[in-house]
Parts: C-alpha cells; structure tokens; sequence
C-alpha cells in the first residue's frame, strides 16, 4: 500500500511539467466543438386499470382531465458531453455521481469555485457528466407501477457525518453550532448550498440503473469512468460486462463492487484501475468496513495481474479531505494526482 502511494507521488514529480491549461487558450479560454446532451436506455412500458381525475395546474386555468393510462418510456439516464477542438486525452472522461446525488457533484462547487468537470476539460479531456436512471435530468416513474418501492431522502444530518464533514453526532440545525472534522478541507460555510444538491433514491433500482448504464457504455465507449461513492459498482459491474470499451477507471472512495468471491478477474485485469481514498476514514468503523472490502476487491485484480493502484490522500500528505472530495477546498489537488496516474497509465496521447 504504501509502496504504491511512493509510486504515485515519484510519478507526480516526474511529470510535473504537465500542462493544467490542456486545451485552455492564454486568456483562460476553452476551445469548444461541441457541447450536448442526451437520454440513453430505458424501456417503453405501458399502463392501464388507473383512475383518471382532474386537476388544476396554475391559478387561474380551467381544470384539465389527467389520464395516467397509456405509453410512457422509463428508466432512461441523461448525460451532457463538451466536447474540445484538441483533446489531449486518448478517451473521453464519463464523471459517475454516487447516492443520493446527481452530476452536478462535478460542476461548480457549492462554494462557487470551479469543479473537477472544469479542471479536467482544461486539461484535455472530452467530459460527459450523467445523471443516472431516476436521479435528477433523468426523470422519475410512477410508484408502485413501475418502480417497487417508495423513494427515501438524506437528511442533512445524515450527509454532514456519513460524508466525514463533521464527526459523528456533530450536526446542529444551527450552522453556528456544527463541529468539524479538525482540519477539514470541505468549505463548511457551503455545506447547506451542497445540501440542495441532495434529491431522492430508490432501493429497488439497481437492476435498472446498471442497464442504462451499460447502454450508455456501449453508446459512448471506449471511455475512461471516474466515479463515485455508490456509483463504484455501477462502473466496476459495467467493466466486467463491457471489458474492451472501458480503458480506465477512477473509483473516488467507491461504496459498492461485486463479491470477490464470484469476479472473473481475468475479464478486468487489462483495464486499469485507481483507488482514491480522503481522511478520517479510520475514524469511523462504516468507512473502516468499507475501505477493508474495497481493499479485498482490489487486491484480488492485483493478484490477477492488474494494475489496481491505491492513493491514500494522508499517506500522500494530502489531509482533511471529505469523501466530498471533488468539493473541496483544495480538490484541484486532488484532480492533479489523479491526471498524473491516467497519464503513467498511457491514457493520455
């Protein structure tokens, strides 16, 4: 573990004079081809048996007959691509949220600082950002007709400690009154702004989502995915079934990753694969737990002959880093470590 955290900060020295303007003009300008976006999977499906009524859809309006019978298309996912002049990466960059969340993870920062869908733009990367099948741009569908269960929310209690902002039992309703991690890199003053980024989840969805995912993999790939959190076994499920269009991964503290006991390594072990872990991780015993399985999963692509690196942001020197990381104060930092790793990985031109 430690050898590889050397490894990447020898490498980080050795190619320090890459270039963080990338495809950025002198006046700070990014030269664009094409900007757009798009939905990508699902299914038509169709309802019958439901009671119709009417409503009132603004003040004033006469009221309007709703029928919720009919052809509808479900579980799609969206995704927004900027594509540039002269990329200076081999494969466009597909940025996968976590739970609970949506693309906007990697746009501006709730602190209004620009966020890792701009750094890695201007260091010459072909971006697409995508919200993933019920979340955000994607749409919803009807309940219990098509998705089985209830949605289920984050309480901004549960996101200010799950998340390592501020210790366990530390949130209060008041902002005056919540207790950072000591040390903390993510900007407490913006933590309600982030909150608003919070939107609903289902339970019952995973099937679905990893299907649009796949779909979305086939339609834009070969690729390198960076993701997140929830999103990890989403990216690693999409390899293992898509091994010859995904040429990288970068799993940001990744939640999730099928069993080790039943992965055909040997489908994965040419794609190479990053590890980025922040602070305060041993600290709390459900990181603990979700670090120790990462770190089978990881171990075992290694062991299959793999590149599965690791980088522990406080072995590397890098401290008070939140599992928000791409929103943190010094999250180019961050972003820099990682270039640095898909350039040694020859996932760069």
């Amino acid at each position: 573990m430690k050898k590889t955290v050397r490894h990447l900060l020898l490498a980080s020295t050795a190619l320090a004079t890459i270039t963080l303007a990338g495809c950025a003009t002198k006046d700070h300008t990014l030269a664009v081809k094409d900007v757009g976006s798009f939905h990508v999977g699902g299914r038509a499906v169709t309802l019958s048996g439901l009671p119709t009524r009417e409503i009132v859809f603004t003040p004033g309006a006469a009221p309007l007959k709703v029928d919720p019978n009919g052809d509808f298309e479900v579980e799609a996912m969206y995704a927004r691509y900027t594509l540039l002049d002269n990329p200076k990466a081999r494969y466009p960059l597909l940025m996968w949220h976590g739970g609970g969340l949506s693309g906007v993870s990697y746009e501006t920062k709730p602190d209004g600082k620009p966020g890792w869908e701009n750094y890695f733009l201007r260091t010459g990367h072909n971006v697409y950002v995508s919200d993933a099948m019920e979340r955000g741009r994607a749409s919803w569908a009807r309940y219990p007709e098509i998705f089985k269960s209830e949605p289920f929310f984050r309480t901004k209690k549960e996101g200010w400690e799950l998340f390592r902002i501020g210790p366990v039992g530390s949130y209060r309703s008041d902002p005056a009154q919540r207790q950072a991690m000591p040390g903390t890199q993510f900007p407490v003053e913006a933590f309600d702004q982030m909150a608003k980024q919070s939107i609903p989840r289902w339970a019952t969805n995973d099937a679905a989502t990893q299907a649009a995912y796949d779909a979305y993999v086939k339609k834009v790939c070969p690729c390198v995915i960076l993701v997140h959190s929830q999103g990890g076994n989403f990216a690693f499920t999409a390899a293992l079934q898509n091994p010859d269009l995904i040429k990288g991964i970068v799993a940001v503290e990744p939640s999730g990753s099928p069993d080790p006991a039943t992965t055909d390594f040997s489908k994965i072990k040419g794609i190479p694969m990053l590890w980025v872990w922040g602070d305060y991780t041993e600290q709390m015993p459900f990181w603990q737990g979700i670090v120790k399985r990462q770190e089978t999963f990881r171990q075992n692509l290694q062991a299959a002959g793999g590149k599965a690196d690791v980088l522990f942001l406080p072995q590397a020197n890098i401290h008070g880093n939140s599992h928000m990381m791409m929103m943190d104060k010094n999250s180019d930092q961050i972003a820099e470590r990682i270039q640095v790793w898909m350039d040694s990985a020859g996932l760069m031109q």
